[in-house]
């Protein structure tokens, strides 16, 4: 028999988890031992007993079916190709299963993860950190999840980037289904990837066990937008208790989903303004690999008059919510001048409009 049907049996076996299966590999060699030697399943639990005597094989050859199809792979923690670092963290996955390029996994990786119902102000910096730190060499990771996650996917693949997306799900199936053109795209340049086997639907329970590899895969996590509840610090601790580097971007005091980000800043996290306070924490390890290079932020232009209007209501505005009364209030200037430079701005992508009349700016300029 394949040897691979006998770890996608031992995977599916009921009451096996991550670390259980390892140590059944460090006592018996491989999972074909155990099916293959029932003298040796003395002092398994008799509901693990029963399953390996019983095995699901219907089960399994979904599984192998899908392993058939163009792209699609399984690594095992025998295989030399498993990712090194994923590898390290106290409970990995016995197995993954790949839909894209294998070996991204174990290239040098930062996840970028946070709220599902960001500001737009989150999810274009998110996408814009994601642009510049995959044209610095990194590979994006993250969650293909709504909001943050998508944005960081996103970001990697207008750089024209590998980026990897860890499911919640078997790889049969795109959650939330809204995504399927995202994860097409993802798979076409980078990778999926999932602990689950071939049809496991996204069950709640399974999401902070896909944020354990998440934070295993990379050297380490940005946080943009979470609120105190949200599952992205539930990766950060995850990180943060498998030695990577946590950063979190910090945000404005009545912004709710800016208070996961300050929290993980007072528990030590780094705190990041520009793309440029990440290199200085992973520089050591950007220097040992050559195709990592830190990338020269874009510089302003210098302002002309006219320009010098734009620059005042900018500065008025600042990174808080504000209706365009107080703005016109602030500025001194007319209320049909703002109105009209607001516009511009919007257009160009510097600020954003938020509902009852107020704008909000992005930070754009010299983000990156």
């Amino acid at each position: 028999m394949d040897e691979r049907a006998y770890w996608l049996a031992l995977h599916r076996a009921p009451g096996v988890g991550s670390v259980s299966f390892c140590r059944l590999l460090e006592k018996y060699g491989s999972p074909a031992a155990l099916f293959t030697a029932p003298e040796r399943l003395a002092g398994l639990s008799d509901g693990v007993q029963h399953y390996l005597r019983q095995p699901d094989w219907k089960a399994v050859e979904q599984d192998l079916k899908w392993l058939e199809q163009p792209d699609h792979y399984l690594l095992t923690l025998a295989d030399p190709g498993y990712p090194p670092l994923l590898r390290e963290i106290p409970d990995p996955p016995p197995i993954l299963f790949v839909h894209g390029d294998p070996s991204l996994l174990s290239l040098p990786q930062l996840a970028i993860v946070g709220s599902r119902n960001p500001s737009p102000a989150g999810a274009e910096t998110a996408a814009q950190f994601a642009t510049y730190l995959a044209n610095s060499g990194l590979v994006i990771s993250s969650g293909l999840a709504l909001g943050i996650d998508a944005a960081a996917h996103e970001g990697a693949l207008a750089a024209k980037a590998a980026t990897i997306a860890v499911a919640g799900t078997g790889l049969d199936r795109v959650y939330p289904a809204r995504h399927h053109a995202l994860a097409h795209a993802i798979a076409e340049s980078g990778a999926l990837v999932s602990e689950f086997p071939i049809g496991t639907p996204p069950l709640p329970q399974n999401f902070p066990r896909r944020n354990r590899l998440i934070s295993g895969l990379s050297w380490g996590i940005l946080v943009v937008e979470a609120a105190l509840q949200s599952g992205s610090l539930i990766t950060a601790r995850l990180g943060a208790e498998q030695g990577r580097e946590v950063f979190a971007i910090p945000g404005s005091i009545h912004n709710p989903l800016a208070r996961g980000c300050h929290h993980l800043i007072r528990e030590g996290a780094k705190l990041v303004e520009a793309a440029q306070d990440i290199w200085e924490e992973l520089g050591s390890l950007a220097g040992a690999i050559p195709n990592l290079q830190c990338q020269e932020a874009p510089q302003k232009i210098e302002a002309s008059t006219d320009d010098l209007e734009y620059q005042l209501l900018l500065d008025c505005l600042g990174y808080d919510p504000l209706p365009i009364d107080l703005l016109v209030e602030r500025c001194g200037l007319t209320a049909e001048a703002v109105s009209s430079m607001l516009l511009i701005l919007e257009l160009q992508g510097r600020i954003t409009a938020l509902p009852g009349g107020r704008y909000l700016r992005c930070g754009k300029e010299g983000q990156s």
